[in-house]
């Protein structure tokens, strides 16, 4: 799989911008400032309906515009698929395919696949429990499209849920308020798709796992073993094995019956995906908090890779982009990443100094300056 055209108007910084691209390593160099991360986000965008920067969708849209628009060309086994997304914050966004709509933008999920590795991915490792559950749950629907709805439909009635809880708690003593006849209802609800959510979970950390501890030794050459486990909010209520949506479901379903006092009390949910965890451990010791800064760029890139190993073996070779990374890596973990890098059908790489960047992957290259992006080899 590669992208074989790039087309943003309105998107970030940029008015317009059309970029052609080949299979194999293109290098976008330009000083800080110019735009660069901006085009490599857009092809996240189409990858994942989301940005690794921020969590809403107004940013993307350039100041005074009303809306933003991303195409992509995708050639996958010799087949082109153009993909379209209209993006307009405050109202719904819009896809088409082939130049024909589609119901929901939902439904161009798959189209293209990639893998992203940014500076912000050390938060994966530092960072707070939301960052690794977003990691888990983008690559989850990458490999099966049908969990963003999924996840879609968790988070509603989670909202809906926490609503109700908040207004239980604010009245607690008068009387008045929610009608707690309902909480059983959203239970059900919360548990049908919480369950669904969390045995995909578990499915995609016992394949992923494998592969970070692989891609970690790669990376690092030592200091290992890395490993990667599922944390649940439900504890030792958690069934055993590898549980179906069924058990999983039923053990949801008990938890918030234990769970609901405090539920009441405190106004919120207590039991769900919404509070697990990936749990990365390095030599046996939880990583956050306990790896050196070297060790946590190497886990996050493991992550990442690992991530890339995995689409491929379920046969659709993902587009490997590395935003302005080789800055931040000493010189022995630049030439293993590319080396490792070298390896996909299409590599996109940002940097600031064409010399960051390893020989390796010095491929087709553009300057972006001044608003333009220009091919220059």
């Amino acid at each position: 799989m590669y992208v074989r055209h790039l087309s943003v108007t309105d998107f970030r910084s940029w008015p317009a911008a059309e970029v052609p691209f080949e299979p194999g390593p293109s290098v976008l160099v330009g000083p800080n400032g110019e735009g660069k991360t901006n085009l490599v986000e857009a092809l996240g965008y189409v990858a994942t309906l989301g940005s690794h920067r921020v969590a809403t969708d107004a940013p993307l849209v350039r100041e005074g515009a009303a809306r933003a628009v991303v195409r992509t060309a995708v050639v996958n086994a010799g087949r082109e698929l153009l993909v379209e997304l209209e993006i307009n914050p405050g109202r719904a966004n819009r896809a088409r395919l082939n130049r024909s709509p589609v119901p929901r933008p939902r439904e161009v999920l798959g189209a293209l696949r990639s893998v992203l590795f940014a500076p912000e991915d050390l938060a994966l490792v530092r960072g707070d429990p939301g960052e690794r559950r977003r990691f888990l749950d983008e690559l989850l629907v990458q490999r099966a499209p049908r969990y963003a709805g999924v996840r879609s439909d968790y988070e509603r009635v989670l909202k809906q849920r926490g609503a109700l809880l908040k207004s239980a708690r604010a009245h607690r003593g008068t009387g008045a308020g929610a009608d707690l006849r309902t909480l059983d209802v959203w239970d059900g609800h919360l548990a049908r798709f919480g369950a669904e959510l969390v045995a995909g979970r578990l499915a995609l950390v016992r394949d992923l796992a494998p592969h970070v501890a692989t891609a970690y030794d790669e990376v690092a050459r030592g200091g290992g073993p890395a490993e990667a486990a599922y944390s649940s909010s439900l504890g030792e209520a958690l069934p055993p094995g590898e549980p179906g949506p069924q058990l999983l479901e039923a053990a949801l379903l008990a938890e918030l019956a234990r769970v609901r006092s405090a539920e009441l009390e405190r106004g919120v949910t207590l039991v769900g995906p919404h509070r697990d965890d990936l749990v990365l451990s390095l030599g046996g010791r939880v990583a956050k908090g306990y790896a050196s800064h070297g060790e946590s760029w190497s886990y996050a890139l493991a992550l990442r890779l690992a991530s890339y190993e995995l689409l491929s073996a379920d046969g659709a070779e993902p587009v490997l982009v590395l935003d302005d990374v080789f800055a931040e890596l000493d010189t022995a973990r630049r030439a293993r990443l590319a080396k490792l890098a070298g390896r996909a059908e299409q590599v996109l790489v940002t940097a600031a100094v064409a010399d960051d960047v390893p020989v390796e992957l010095l491929g087709a290259r553009y300057d972006v300056a001044d608003g333009q992006v220009r091919r220059v080899r």
